[in-house]
């Protein structure tokens, strides 16, 4: 790169290398089975029974939501390992070189609100081995402001340490970390299984329970009301994913590496463990008298040796999905700010501090809000920006990117492009009355807006995608309906 300017190039956002292209197959493939396997992933079926489904509609619900998302994330993925670039670089052929930065940091801070939710998580597993052994020296009475005690403090924080270490060596270290961990955290997914199994002696009432929609059920005739509503939730689930996908498929040695590694990795193991989920959890109610969801609660009440063995592959398992799904992707985003000041790991350590500062533990107050306000919630946002992306990069631009033009103001590609930023915007507003609604913001909402709001990833990524064609079809070389800078 001979010409650039500061405010839009530095060595991290730089396509790559042949040197540096070193991920195959495998590495994607083992990059999303440690993703795939934590915490959140885990209570996902458990919120879908929740809801009213049962076991069998449950995984069924994720494993096609699992099948759509990988859609746009091996087509978004495709650009990143066609021209090397990380997604806020991307973004700048359809928004504009300075106009990118609006998706990219709204992408960044969906991902900052992820990582506070694992660090959350692996920090409780901390807590309950910690007090495991101690015998409950650590608990303590709620802290004011906080909510939580100092012993739960202590551990959130102790567990965010563990990925600054990561953060400061960059992508290869996650990537060495996510391939060597990939295989204990799916043999550690089959001894729970196989421990539930022996110790419950079969998997309970729950998996022979009927879902509460049907005739005489307490949710009769509402299946595809939570259907709808539940798929979009695991939609949204890796939509962040499936924008910044790039900033992994960047290192891929082919297109066949990325793709065939995404389709291994991604779609059944999220089934699998769905459905060692709700298998598990079944047998919890035969073997404690109630139904535990929440793994970290599950490994405190194993007992002995048990807890420590279980609770380390939780946090092993949280620390892969962190600092891959919502690590990467922030850390680039903050840097495409003011990349002559701000790099990778500069990026890296804003998204560790915002992910203290956002209070994850109330995010998680229940299942319902975790499904339908979270995750259907960002949705709205993240649907738009996918529909744009892939329709700029396949229609209008036909896979072709002049790349000294995206590191440069005078370029082909405009500050401001008004084409993608008025898609975005036009993308979300159908759904927002409904999310207003949905977050208890407002009372009452129209229940066409509701009805829109179940749909809110696929109705954004379609209005988006539609609007932004229509706007820059006609435009030569798909830069004449920009606005000044």
């Amino acid at each position: 790169m001979t010409k650039f300017d500061a405010d839009l190039w530095n060595r991290d956002l730089a396509p790559t290398t042949e040197a540096t292209r070193t991920w195959d197959w495998k590495s994607y493939a083992a990059l999303w089975v440690a993703m795939v396997v934590c915490v959140p992933t885990y209570m996902l079926a458990g919120g879908l029974v929740s809801e009213g489904m049962n076991w069998w509609q449950a995984v069924t619900t994720v494993l096609l939501g699992n099948i759509i998302v990988l859609v746009p994330m091996i087509l978004i993925g495709y650009a990143g390992a066609a021209h090397g670039i990380p997604f806020p670089v991307l973004l700048r052929s359809a928004f504009g070189t300075k106009g990118a930065r609006i998706p990219a940091v709204a992408r960044g801070l969906v991902a900052c609100g992820w990582f506070g939710i694992n660090t959350w998580v692996g920090g409780s597993a901390i807590y309950v081995i910690i007090n495991a052994l101690l015998d409950n020296a650590i608990v303590g009475s709620a802290l004011p402001f906080l909510g939580i005690d100092i012993g739960q403090f202590v551990c959130f924080i102790s567990f965010w340490a563990m990925h600054l270490y990561f953060i400061r060596n960059g992508t290869e270290s996650i990537r060495w970390l996510e391939t060597y961990a990939a295989p204990f955290l799916i043999l550690a997914g089959l001894m729970l299984l196989a421990w539930a199994y022996n110790a419950a002696g079969g998997f309970g009432e729950m998996l022979a329970t009927p879902s509460q929609f049907v005739e005489g059920g307490a949710k009769e005739g509402q299946f595809w009301s939570i259907f709808i509503a539940g798929l979009t939730a695991m939609v949204g689930f890796w939509a962040t994913m499936a924008l910044n996908i790039p900033d992994f498929t960047r290192f891929a040695k082919s297109q066949r590496d990325q793709i065939i590694g995404q389709a291994i990795g991604l779609p059944l193991p999220m089934a699998l463990f769905a459905f060692i989920s709700v298998a598990v959890t079944s047998a919890t109610v035969t073997i404690y008298g109630e139904a535990i969801w929440d793994p970290v609660a599950l490994a405190g009440r194993m007992g002995g040796m048990g807890v420590i063995v279980a609770l380390a592959a939780l946090v092993i398992a949280t620390l892969t999905t962190n600092l891959a799904a919502n690590t990467v992707a922030p850390a680039y985003g903050f840097s495409n700010l003011s990349p002559s000041k701000i790099d990778f790991t500069m990026g890296g350590y804003i998204t560790a501090g915002i992910g203290i500062a956002i209070f994850p533990w109330k995010l998680l107050a229940t299942a319902g809000d975790y499904l339908f306000v979270w995750l259907v919630g960002y949705s709205a946002l993240l649907g738009p920006i996918a529909g744009i992306l892939i329709v700029d990069y396949f229609l209008i631009r036909r896979r072709v990117l002049d790349h000294e033009s995206l590191f440069k103001h005078d370029g082909q590609y405009p500050r401001w492009r008004s084409a993608g930023l008025v898609a975005l915007v036009v993308g979300i507003v159908p759904n927002l009355p409904g999310f207003l609604h949905a977050a208890g913001i407002v009372s009452d909402v129209a229940p066409i807006f509701d009805t829109l709001y179940s749909y809110a990833w696929f109705v954004g990524l379609l209005i988006a995608g539609i609007l932004y064609w229509l706007m820059a079809r006609n435009s030569e070389g798909g830069t004449a309906d920009v606005t000044a800078d």
